[in-house]
């Protein structure tokens, strides 16, 4: 694919940093909007202007991760700049390829008032995967430093068997702990039991909760309630890792005085170099795909 792009880097924390860089790297010209630290980056990554021209000029333009906290404006964590996104919005040009992560129904239909097609990147299959192993690495982490005792002979329990789920079964089994996991649907647990892991329904998760050393979220629906954190133990790790708005009853948990550690976009904080690769290969991509179909491209 050709690198002639003008790609456009609007907010977001290190792993745009790293993302931009990347880019640059791979023979893009890369401009950022949103930044302050310069030294941040390649030196010969171009600080952009938020106006008109330096806008319309982008083939591609890349949104953060997650794109806005407020509907508005552009998170940008580790910039004083105030992006507003339908001002944004307002100067791309319609041809250009718009992609960011947690893209909400109102940034959508924002594009769509000015003709234009964003991409959520984070909802690509590639960029899940890969994302979560990451997240995984992260969640070993916060176990090691939060626990008293090795992995190794720890009961976990995980909930959820999907992708992170999965992932964190493998991983935690590796290091010698007793594991088990959470699953609805019977032919989950089928799964879960396939790889020699303990599979727990949902429906059964009460007789059993009060045993684990560490409890893992990945669901992001409340699961653990008032009466299921009443009969975990109360030296127990609780770690979750889902989005909002979680999955545990934080205020009941603070009452029963339950250890619980809410770490969300652990991908930015424990491996932002990887994390900024990953969304740049997700990106390009996207770009393949859409030069394939003569979609979206100038």
């Amino acid at each position: 694919m050709s690198t002639n792009k003008r790609i456009l880097i609007c907010g977001g924390d290190l792993r745009q940093v790293k993302l931009a860089d990347s880019l640059f790297k791979d023979g893009y010209n890369v401009t950022v909007l949103g930044f302050d630290d310069k030294s941040l980056f390649n030196e010969n990554v171009v600080f952009g202007k938020f106006c008109k021209n330096t806008v319309k000029e982008a083939d591609v333009i890349v949104l953060p991760l997650p794109c806005s906290k407020d509907n508005l404006t552009l998170n940008t964590p580790i910039g004083n700049d105030i992006i507003n996104i339908n001002e944004l919005f307002s100067f791309a040009n319609p041809k250009a390829v718009i992609a960011g992560g947690k893209i909400t129904e109102e940034i959508k239909s924002l594009a769509q008032l000015h003709n234009l097609i964003i991409h959520d990147y984070l909802n690509r299959e590639e960029m899940a995967i890969l994302n979560a192993i990451p997240t995984v690495e992260g969640a070993i982490e916060i176990a090691i430093r939060n626990t008293p005792a090795t992995i190794h002979g720890s009961k976990i329990l995980v909930l959820g068997f999907g992708r992170i789920g999965k992932l964190l079964c493998d991983r935690f089994s590796a290091l010698g702990a007793e594991v088990s996991a959470e699953a609805r649907k019977v032919s989950d647990i089928a799964w879960i039991k396939s790889y020699g892991y303990i599979g727990i329904p949902l429906s059964s998760l009460s007789k059993t909760i009060g045993i684990y050393d560490i409890i893992i979220n990945t669901i992001p629906a409340e699961i653990l309630t008032g009466q299921l954190l009443e009969l975990v133990k109360n030296d127990a790790l609780i770690i979750d890792l889902a989005s909002k708005p979680g999955g545990v009853n934080i205020e009941a948990a603070s009452k029963l005085n339950k250890k619980v550690i809410w770490a969300l976009s652990l991908p930015g904080t424990v491996a932002p170099v990887t994390a900024g690769i990953i969304i740049k290969d997700t990106i390009l991509n996207i770009l393949e795909e859409l030069e394939e179909t003569n979609i979206g491209t100038l």
